[in-house]
């Protein structure tokens, strides 16, 4: 991947500042797969998108990664580093879709797609997220020989066949989601944590943006260059310039 220039990365933040989340999602993931259609980007499964993330985030800021938690049961701050490389890893995931048998049901399902993951984030119901992406990733279902379509299945389904699927899923895309179990010094209490590389890139991203805007200001101000003259720049010759105002 070809790490994304100063000037469309500034151009990505400027559009993400107003937007949510997924929004935000969605720009980053075009930084990390230039000239990549929206729809194609939607139809990957999550563990692509997030791996294409971590591979963007490496680009950009290196492989060191570092993290805060708060401790759950005591309260303390849990400063530790982690290392990029070993997030976003996928294996080869399976061509067609995937099966679960349980009991007098059989379903088969494919991988939820980042668009999946929007429509199911839509709603703040952890359940009704749940039932929508089973509706949405079902390819077909049958209860003792009979096919049930996949609108009914939100009524239907048993919560056990229902955590199957989210298990065979997990299996099949580990990268889809990252899950830190992280011991605190203080209490020795273990604190899930989930990594959330679209909103841990994106607060990277806003922190560089502001640093790198001051930065323009200043040459600007001591040279009177323009903001595309700046930028084409590289990082060391722009920190050496800096310098050299403060000197003056």
């Amino acid at each position: 991947m070809t790490p994304t220039g100063p000037a469309e990365l500034l151009a990505t933040w400027e559009a993400g500042l107003a937007q949510h989340d997924s929004e935000r999602s969605l720009l980053l993931h075009h930084a990390a797969r230039p000239g990549a259609a929206t729809d194609t980007l939607l139809s990957l499964p999550v563990g692509e998108r997030e791996a294409d993330l971590f591979a963007l985030r490496r680009a950009l800021f290196g492989e060191r990664m570092q993290v805060r938690v708060e401790c759950g049961a005591c309260g303390a701050d849990m400063e530790f580093d982690l290392d990029a490389t070993v997030f976003g890893v996928r294996e080869h995931i399976p061509d067609g879709p995937l099966r679960v048998s349980e009991g007098e049901w059989v379903v088969e399902f494919r991988l939820p797609s980042v668009a999946d993951l929007a429509a199911a984030g839509a709603t703040d119901d952890p359940a009704d997220a749940r039932r929508l992406l089973v509706a949405r990733c079902t390819v077909s279902a049958v209860r003792g020989g009979e096919a049930v379509p996949p609108e009914r299945l939100a009524a239907l389904l048993p919560a056990e066949v229902q955590r199957r699927l989210a298990e065979a899923a997990a299996e099949a895309d580990p990268a889809a989601e990252v899950t830190l179990n992280v011991n605190c010094p203080e209490c020795g209490g273990a604190t899930p944590a989930e990594l959330d590389i679209a909103s841990y890139l994106w607060t990277e991203l806003d922190t560089w943006a502001r640093d790198l805007l001051l930065d323009v200001h200043l040459l600007a101000t001591a040279y009177g260059w323009s903001e595309p003259e700046i930028l084409a720049l590289s990082p060391l010759r722009r920190r050496y310039y800096l310098e050299l105002c403060a000197d003056v």
